[in-house]
């Protein structure tokens, strides 16, 4: 990243390209379905939003064998960010994703001393559009260094289920800590670099790197960011997303308290069966499984206890909940995975429809109108099924897909990059086809 502020402006104009770049690079280790020889992000072109707006997508094609990339810009800290180029290709690395990012403090709002922009990326079939997996990723980040004066750059990665520094780092690591279902849950990792800064975007620097790993991700995001002492701040700063691997001289894994590799509910009689799977745990105490009638007051419906950590990788678990006095439509259930020191996170929320269809092939779709996540219960009978949806727009055109190869009752979909307006949703499960109308507003 360079920067670019009033008193640099005035007296460091040579070499400017190269002595204020930061990366954050990309690796994605890919074993099982993707070969490993790195994605390339080129030829990125706007497919939806407006340009440089919160809500643009960008897809960029093939960046692995049939396997298009897309940069979904979620959001910024305020009016002051500002997206100059999706993807520089006239510095830093050709095949990398390249973000250019201007800051002025000037044009937001108050006095805003840490500024960020957000990327959700994601990563879908170029055959049928539909989400693809990557096994094993990891993600490096890169020279988040400093200016030697005023600026300190920082990046966040979310939903990572480990992370390597070198053992005398200069990053200093922090929590990120958001509300879910009105619960304060860990969610990734801030890594913020010292003033110190280092030149180029130098990968022997292992004192400003950090690598995160992920496993079975369509999609993540992050947050490239920086924090300055300056009050009247004007910087300017490009990133460098490259996925390809690194070494550290002495590396040392941090990994979160658990990692959910799955988590399923199926409605079989009077009985909610809960199914999960955990592929790490470490420093672990318990699992509490919370169930809500109406989406928002949860209780406790049971706790299971396990190894605080555990030398098997993979570990399987079940809850049976007796529905003899639920008297709600709907059932909720969550995970609280909660470790040795008291902190926990919570998994996403898997929905039950209680009362018995004999329609099989009735669909039930919520919220309707919706803003954002569509959810689609099925028929008893088409759980653990494999599964295809689909959105078609009022003209019958097929605008959104998804596959799940085993199916909950309840599956959820996100329409947020949808226009306002009429659609309908197909529901099929290679012999019988359900579909339902609902209306996708702003």
């Amino acid at each position: 990243m360079y920067v670019m502020n009033k008193f640099y402006l005035k007296t460091q104009w040579k070499g400017f390209w190269l002595h204020r770049t930061i990366a954050v690079i990309l690796l994605l280790a890919v074993s099982a379905g993707i070969q490993a020889q790195g994605l390339e992000f080129k030829d990125g072109k706007k497919v939806t939003g407006r340009e440089g707006e919160d809500g643009a997508v960008y897809k960029f094609p093939n960046v692995t064998k049939d396997v298009d990339g897309y940069i979904r810009i979620n959001g910024r800290s305020s009016s002051g960010v500002k997206l100059t180029d999706i993807d520089l290709d006239n510095t830093g690395w050709d095949k990398a994703f390249q973000p250019q990012i201007e800051y002025k403090n000037r044009s937001a709002s108050g006095s805003e001393k840490d500024w960020w922009m957000e990327f959700e990326i994601s990563f879908l079939s170029a055959k049928d559009n539909t989400p693809v997996a990557i096994s094993s990723m990891d993600l490096s980040a890169i020279d988040i260094d400093g200016d030697d004066n005023h600026v300190n750059e920082w990046v966040s990665l979310y939903s990572l289920d480990s992370y390597t520094t070198e053992r005398h780092t200069s990053l200093q690591v922090l929590d990120l800590l958001e509300n879910i279902l009105s619960v304060l849950t860990l969610t990734g990792k801030k890594f913020s670099g010292p003033l110190t800064q280092y030149d180029n975007i130098d990968t022997s620097a292992t004192k400003v790197m950090t690598t995160a790993k992920y496993t079975n991700k369509s999609k993540f995001r992050i947050r490239a960011g920086g924090h300055s002492t300056d009050k009247d701040i004007s910087t300017e700063r490009m990133y460098s997303f490259w996925f390809k691997s690194f070494n550290y001289t002495a590396p040392v894994q941090s990994t979160l308290p658990i990692l959910l590799n799955s988590f399923t509910a199926k409605k079989s009689g009077n009985q909610v069966i809960l199914n999960w799977s955990t592929d790490m745990e470490k420093d672990f105490s318990h699992f509490v499984v919370e169930k809500s009638g109406n989406g928002m007051d949860y209780t406790d419906a049971g706790v299971l206890f396990t190894e605080s950590n555990s030398s098997n990788m993979h570990k399987e678990y079940s809850f049976k909940d007796e529905l003899k006095n639920s008297t709600a439509g709907l059932a909720y259930y969550r995970l609280k995975m909660v470790d040795l020191n008291g902190k926990y996170q919570q998994s996403e929320v898997r929905i039950i429809r209680l009362t018995d269809n004999n329609a099989a092939t009735s669909i039930t779709v919520y919220p309707n109108p919706v803003v954002s996540d569509l959810r689609i219960t099925v028929a008893s009978n088409w759980q653990d099924k494999a599964m295809h949806i689909q959105v078609l727009n009022a003209n019958g055109e097929n605008v959104l897909q998804y596959y799940s190869p085993r199916a909950s009752q309840t599956e959820s979909i996100s329409v947020r990059n949808l226009k306002p307006g009429v659609y309908i949703v197909r529901v099929l499960n290679g012999a019988e086809t359900a579909q339902q109308r609902f209306i996708k507003t702003k």
